[in-house]
């Protein structure tokens, strides 16, 4: 497969503007390339589609780089076939996968990807790329038909990871809790990707970017600390 992903856990780290903190990768991953055509489905419809589109299109303008919702398309399935590049933004997971299958677009991207059409996700739009959304943050405001996600990597991923607070007084489940509940019944490896970190996947190829690590958990096992450039290609093993 000629995977061709960039894969960040936010859009917005603390202090920084709307991609800011990914600049350089994004630039990387779109090298060449004119346009992108984005998928707000993660937001609901009507304006917050067309303000959430524009939004996006502020940030790659900066880079030379044209912007499409694919909710202003007649025919979203064509838009993302003929798309040079595709970005899926964050939001509510549940929602964004619901939208994918009622536009019948996930087989179309994940052929697309197959052929190396770069894809770039954020928050929902990184929990999609993975095997399920089974390991997202989200509340399940709608029901998608299934949690099968895109299974664009073999994985899955937990946006937005955080570590517990040393000093709180929390006594509700920590992510790590949940992700080894996850375990209990899914074999798949789970990556808790921390704000400002990211995953670069070149075909069977994957990196760890970013200004923090990464902890990642396999079933049955403890979890693991990476940092970026740190080997994680185990990640790409089919489980």
């Amino acid at each position: 497969m000629s995977r061709n992903l960039l894969l960040i856990s936010t859009s917005t780290t603390h202090g920084t503007g709307y991609l800011e903190h990914a600049a350089q990768e994004v630039q990387a991953l779109l090298q060449g390339k004119t346009s992108i055509l984005f998928i707000p489905y993660a937001r609901p419809s009507g304006i917050s589609h067309a303000a959430y589109t524009a939004k996006v299109n502020e940030a790659f303008a900066k880079w030379g780089i044209s912007v499409t919702g694919v909710h202003e398309a007649k025919d979203a399935v064509a838009a993302v076939n003929d798309a040079e590049a595709v970005f899926i933004g964050g939001g509510n997971t549940f929602l964004l996968l619901r939208q994918l299958y009622a536009n019948k677009l996930v087989k179309p991207l994940q052929e697309r990807v197959e052929k190396g059409m770069p894809y770039m996700g954020t928050s929902a739009g990184t929990n999609v790329a993975g095997k399920t959304i089974g390991t997202t943050n989200d509340m399940p405001i709608v029901f998608p038909k299934t949690f099968d996600a895109l299974q664009l990597v073999p994985f899955n991923i937990n946006p937005h990871y955080q570590d517990p607070e040393p000093n709180s007084t929390h006594m509700g489940e920590t992510r790590e809790t949940r992700i080894n509940e996850f375990h209990i019944h899914n074999r798949q490896p789970v990556v808790g990707l921390r704000e400002g970190s990211m995953l670069r996947i070149t075909g069977d190829k994957i990196s760890l970017l970013g200004s923090l690590s990464a902890r990642i958990f396999l079933q049955g096992q403890k979890p693991m600390e990476f940092k970026a450039g740190d080997d994680i290609a185990f990640l790409m093993e089919a489980v």
